[in-house]
């Protein structure tokens, strides 16, 4: 596992796009990976404005997104049989698991999840 990459969670990215400057520092020099479900949040929110999107489209272009696959969606499966998670939140966690590296997130509800590496933010 490279020490360097992460799955990002929607909320993180928020901070992010929000200018949270110690999520900002924690993240330098790090490589990003997002599922395209936390694309999807993104760019899918009602009520987006033309500069807000800009931004995100920005952000997004210095992301590795992770379009799903026959191993995420077996994944999501099990997580979704095994834990009580959201299918969005369980397609995230499957992204991390398949790649191997560790997701971060402000969602607490993730630790649950045996198999995953959890970094959890606290704002």
């Amino acid at each position: 596992m490279n020490g360097n990459k992460l799955v990002i969670d929607t909320n993180i990215a928020l901070y992010l796009l929000d200018g949270d400057e110690i999520l900002k520092e924690y993240l330098e020099d790090k490589v990003f990976y997002l599922s395209s479900i936390t694309e999807l949040e993104l760019l899918g929110f009602k009520g987006i404005i033309e500069t807000e999107e800009i931004a995100i489209e920005f952000f997004l272009e210095e992301c590795s997104i992770v379009d799903m696959n026959r191993g995420i969606k077996d994944i999501t499966i099990a997580l979704r049989r095994n834990y009580k998670l959201k299918l969005p939140d369980a397609i995230i966690a499957a992204t991390a698991i398949f790649l191997g590296i560790p997701l971060i997130s402000a969602d607490g509800h993730f630790d649950e999840i045996e198999d995953l590496v959890f970094i959890k933010y606290q704002p």
